[in-house]
């Protein structure tokens, strides 16, 4: 079939509205969030429910046309951008943008893959309840794609990934037969759990049109506090001692470098450090005393107190109110913003276990900075679970960033990933696979786990069809 029969084909199915081949049209959907990975398609497709994804499919599998399912195209790691060749078509879920049940009783939402995240906030916080997980794409990120790829962010601690907040999927399969899973069961043993399977699979083992999501009551009362510590090994030592005081009620746990925050000083017009002590490192903390009553002594300012007697950290402050806890906040998440303003850098999204943290955090920087001459390294991360953002910055005074990426871009993520996986970590911890990291998986995953994934890819989706040259890596790479 031609590919201007097979259009018509997906026109006559889905409608004026469901196949758009304007080039004007599909330009901002050819690269990533980033702009680093480019594609090209002749069209992008948009079904407007689950039965139009399913024919649709179909319909592609019939004559082996490949799809790049596509949200909000948020992907950190070129995971939704579609091959340079412009083989494949756009599967786009956006126009699946509903909710469809949402109830304070039950504190479940089902909504379809295309509800915007922020979408998915204000409602819940129309019925009294919250959606536990926030990031800063919440504006465009879509549920579909932050299922597909496992999503976290600072909440993780308390409230676990996107996998934690998944009760119940319905997901369209490569040969276009539709998976029925949104109901919630607590206990299920009919052996293998596709909804585990989908979540995480970057797009490349079906379709996810919708999902059941668990909320959880709205915050009422919070406490968020800046703490100043000298080492990362203060921060986690003072993480055990919330931890054991405060149990559930610990909501996030942010670690940062001295520089970071230094660099979002100077980025941001009239900012200013939450404390007057000089720090090494900094951690921002809050908890949820909603259960508390209001006339009871604040627990997080007691730990600190406690803290601060044995020297576990330097300095700390309390926001006073919830605009100086959002300003807080707003100094953590300005980093990779302000990073990029001082100059090129090969970044990381990584994992490692919670008591090698500081370790990794300190030597690795180090190690880095004296393998590359001329660089330097820092870190900050979500202390409670592990994840490291880890970034070896080009030397001073680089004028061409591209072009030192492309130089050393390679050498110093097979650093750094050597260091990871000599750490017994993981290489992705939030942003997933994609294209980016496809190759150095397949170099440093085990035999084992490389054909478990390529046999299941294979059992689902035999013709290949679905989000092609992601996630699973090529026969060269592994």
């Amino acid at each position: 079939m031609s590919s201007v029969t097979s259009l018509q084909c997906f026109e006559k199915l889905l409608g004026p509205k469901g196949v758009i081949t304007d080039p004007g049209d599909i330009a901002p959907w050819l690269s990533d969030w980033r702009g680093r990975w480019h594609g090209k398609s002749a069209a992008i497709l948009a079904p407007a429910n689950t039965q139009q994804v399913s024919e649709t499919i179909k319909l592609a599998s019939e004559h082996n046309i490949q799809l790049v399912p596509q949200g909000g195209n948020t992907s950190m790691v070129g995971g939704a951008t579609p091959p340079e060749d412009g083989r494949a078509l756009i599967l786009s879920l956006r126009r699946m943008n509903h909710i469809r049940s949402i109830s304070e009783e039950s504190n479940q939402a089902v909504c379809e893959a295309g509800v915007i995240l922020s979408t998915l906030h204000d409602s819940a916080e129309n019925i009294g309840r919250r959606f536990p997980l926030s990031l800063g794409a919440k504006g465009s990120a879509t549920i579909g794609g932050l299922i597909s790829t496992n999503a976290g962010g600072t909440q993780v601690l308390r409230h676990g990934t996107m996998r934690g907040l998944v009760e119940g999927i319905e997901a369209v399969l490569p040969d276009g037969s539709i998976y029925e899973g949104l109901v919630p069961l607590k206990k299920d043993n009919r052996g293998y759990d596709l909804r585990h399977l989908l979540i995480g699979a970057e797009g490349t083992l079906g379709v996810v049109t919708a999902a059941t999501l668990r909320l959880v009551p709205a915050m009422t009362r919070r406490t968020t506090a800046w703490v100043g510590v000298n080492s990362p090994h203060d921060a986690l030592t003072l993480l055990r001692l919330l931890q054991e005081r405060l149990g559930s009620i610990l909501e996030g746990f942010e670690v940062l470098a001295g520089d970071c925050l230094t660099h979002v000083l100077s980025h941001i017009p009239d900012a200013r450090a939450p404390i007057e002590t000089p720090a090494p490192w900094h951690a921002l903390i809050e908890a949820d005393l909603s259960a508390i009553q209001a006339d009871a002594p604040d627990p997080l300012e007691a730990v600190l107190g406690h803290a601060l007697e044995q020297d576990i950290i330097l300095d700390a402050t309390l926001a006073h109110n919830q605009a100086q806890a959002s300003t807080f906040w707003r100094l953590r998440e300005s980093i990779s913003e302000a990073e990029r303003t001082i100059g090129p850098a090969v970044q990381f999204d990584i994992s490692v276990p919670i008591a090698k943290m500081p370790d990794f955090m300190v030597d690795t920087a180090r190690a880095a900075s004296a393998a590359f001459s001329g660089t330097s390294a820092t870190s900050y991360g979500h202390m409670g679970d592990g994840n490291v953002h880890f970034h070896v910055r080009a030397p001073t005074g680089t004028d061409n960033g591209p072009a030192w990426i492309a130089e050393q871009g390679k050498p110093i993520s097979c650093f750094v990933h050597d260091a990871v996986v000599a750490a017994g970590g993981s290489i992705s911890a939030e942003h997933g696979i994609g294209q980016m990291k496809r190759a150095e998986l397949g170099r440093l995953s085990s035999p084992a786990r490389i054909q478990a994934m390529r046999a299941i890819k294979s059992a689902l989706d035999p013709k290949g069809i679905m989000n092609p040259e992601k996630l699973i890596p090529l026969a060269s790479e592994g």
